[in-house]
C-alpha cells in the first residue's frame, strides 16, 4: 500500500495507515517535500502507520505568518497537526532540517515523542533572529529568486547525491523534490535554518534520540552528525549509525539502511510495530 494525500488544519500530508499505536512521523529538509518519502516507505514495515507531513509552505501547506520563524515556531506547526490528528505519542525522524523541528518539539513537548531519529542533522548557524542572515542562507533565498526552482534545483540536487554520475535515477528523483520548493515557505525555511541551535535543544532533550548519517554526505559531514550525537544527554543516547556510500539525500540512497534503523528504534520503544492501535 503506498501513501494517500490528506490534509488536516494547516498541514497537507501523506499517509499510510497501519496497525501500530505509534506511528512514524517523517519530517522532510528544507529542499524537500513529504513526497520524497516515497523512496523509503517500500522498505518500512507494510503494518507500521507512516505520515510525513509538508512543513508550512511546502506542498498544500499554508505558509507560517512570520516572516522570520524559529524552529520552535515549526515545532508549534507540528504538535497542532499532532492535536489535529490525535496523534498522542510518535517517533519522529527528521531529516536534515527536519532535525531541527523534530528536536524543537522534543524540548517543547517530550510527551509527545516515544524516540527522536535525526538524520543528516543540520545544526542551525546560530544567527540571531531578524539579524544579518548567515551567507549560506542568504544565498539559498537569493539563488532561488534569480534562477528559478528548476534551475535552482538542477544545480544543487546532484550535491546531495553520494557518486551523482552512477546514480541518475537518484538525482532526478532528488532534483524532482527539490523543484518544488517555493516562497515563502522556503525563505522562512532558509531564516529558520539560520538561527537554528540543534544543539542547544539536544541538550535540554529528555527522549530518547538517535542519529543516522551518510559517510560521504558533503552537506551535513559526519562530524556535525556525531556532534549533535555528543549533545544528546547520555541517559537519551540511542544509536548513532554511519551509512557508507551514502550522501544528504540519505533515506532516498540507503532506504534498506533507514529502514533497518526505524525498525531497530521501534523496538526500543513501548509499542512494537505490530502493536495494537
Amino acid at each position: 500500500m503506498g501513501f494517500v494525500a490528506k490534509e488536516a488544519g494547516r498541514i497537507a500530508y501523506l499517509e499510510r495507515e497501519g496497525e501500530g499505536e505509534v506511528p512514524l512521523v517523517l519530517l522532510h529538509g528544507i529542499g524537500s517535500n513529504a513526497a520524497s518519502f516515497e523512496a523509503l516507505l517500500p522498505a518500512l514495515p507494510e503494518c507500521l502507520p507512516v505520515i510525513a507531513w509538508n512543513a508550512p509552505g511546502y506542498g498544500d501547506s499554508i505558509p507560517l505568518s512570520t516572516d522570520w520563524p524559529v524552529a520552535a515556531d515549526y515545532a508549534l506547526a507540528l504538535r497542532a497537526f499532532f492535536d489535529e490528528l490525535e496523534i498522542h505519542r510518535a517517533v519522529v525522524f527528521g531529516h536534515s532540517l527536519g532535525s531541527l523541528m523534530g528536536a524543537a518539539l522534543a524540548r517543547m513537548a517530550p510527551e509527545r515523542i516515544a524516540q527522536l531519529i535525526l538524520a543528516s542533522t543540520a545544526l542551525g548557524h546560530g544567527v540571531k533572529p531578524g539579524g544579518v542572515l548567515s551567507e549560506g542562507a542568504q544565498s539559498r533565498i537569493d539563488d532561488l529568486l534569480v534562477e528559478g526552482a528548476e534551475a535552482f534545483a538542477a544545480r544543487r540536487a546532484p550535491r546531495l547525491v553520494f557518486a551523482p554520475e552512477t546514480n541518475p535515477d537518484l538525482v532526478a528523483f532528488v532534483t524532482r523534490s527539490m523543484a518544488a520548493v517555493r516562497m515563502p515557505g522556503y525563505a522562512q525555511a532558509a531564516r529558520m535554518l539560520a538561527s537554528g541551535r540543534l544543539l542547544d535543544d539536544l541538550a535540554k532533550t529528555a527522549v530518547p534520540v538517535s542519529v543516522i548519517f551518510g559517510t560521504e554526505d558533503v552537506v551535513t559531514p559526519p562530524d556535525a552528525n556525531r556532534q549533535a550525537y555528543s549533545a544528546v544527554p547520555p541517559p537519551f543516547r540511542g544509536k548513532l549509525i554511519a551509512t557508507p556510500d551514502a550522501g544528504h539525500a540519505l533515506y532516498q540512497q540507503a532506504p534498506t539502511v533507514v529502514a533497518d534503523a526505524i525498525r531497530a528504534v521501534f523496538e526500543m520503544t513501548d509499542s512494537r510495530i505490530t502493536g495494537d492501535r
